[in-house]
């Protein structure tokens, strides 16, 4: 199966805590695409719609200029928006228990990227698959610093999945000391949120995971 050029890299995922404002957003997000990204998933948890939607639509237009998707995180109703808007390079991701994604795939049309996190259970994997997935995630792998309570999952399991026919994604952990294990294990995609964006020097750090991954 050949998978498209966003299905193999590095996956920087954004955090409200180490990039709170918009320039600083803006700014570490540009650094990363710089460095050289595979894919940038947008994550705000907040109540605040209106900084959602602004944030939203200033990555969109940044990622356009890198020929990089903008993955929007659990929010189908602001990726569809986004879309209409005429940013085609916006995906979504969602997480268990975030919304149907079957109704989002009909929502979005069968073009848009969306993953679903399937944790460690390749029974999620295989319905998100049948559910019109394009990718899907697993984790964590390793001690997180994003979210320690995660439960564990075995390296193993990505190799297992290979029979699913989409690119694997491995989470949790993934750093300078553990991309090469996660991608000899079989993952496709490598999704980090303080590996990038804690990093003191952005830009450097993604180019080095990618030196990383490319040593593989």
């Amino acid at each position: 199966m050949h998978n498209p050029s966003w299905a193999r890299g590095l996956y920087a995922i954004t955090d409200a805590e180490l990039l709170p404002d918009d320039a600083r957003l803006l700014a570490g997000c540009e650094a990363a695409l710089r460095g050289g990204l595979a894919l940038l998933q947008y994550r705000d948890k907040s109540a605040d719609a209106d900084k959602r939607r602004r944030q939203a639509r200033a990555l969109a237009a940044l990622c356009r200029e890198h020929d990089v998707p903008l993955i929007i995180n659990d929010d189908t109703a602001l990726a569809e928006r986004l879309r209409r808007e005429g940013h085609a390079n916006v995906g979504l991701h969602l997480g268990q228990g975030d919304g149907a994604l079957a109704e989002a795939r009909e929502r979005l049309g069968p073009a848009a990227i969306i993953g679903a996190t399937c944790h460690g259970r390749l029974a999620l994997a295989e319905r998100a698959a049948r559910e019109g997935a394009s990718y899907v995630a697993f984790g964590r792998f390793f001690a997180s610093r994003t979210k320690p309570e995660a439960p564990p999952a075995s390296l193993d399991l990505l190799g297992e999945a290979a029979a699913i026919g989409l690119p694997r994604v491995a989470i949790g952990g993934i750093d300078a000391a553990t991309i090469g294990r996660a991608r000899r294990a079989g993952a496709d995609l490598l999704a980090t949120v303080a590996a990038v964006f804690a990093a003191a020097e952005i830009e450097a750090s993604v180019r080095d995971l990618n030196r990383r991954l490319s040593a593989c």
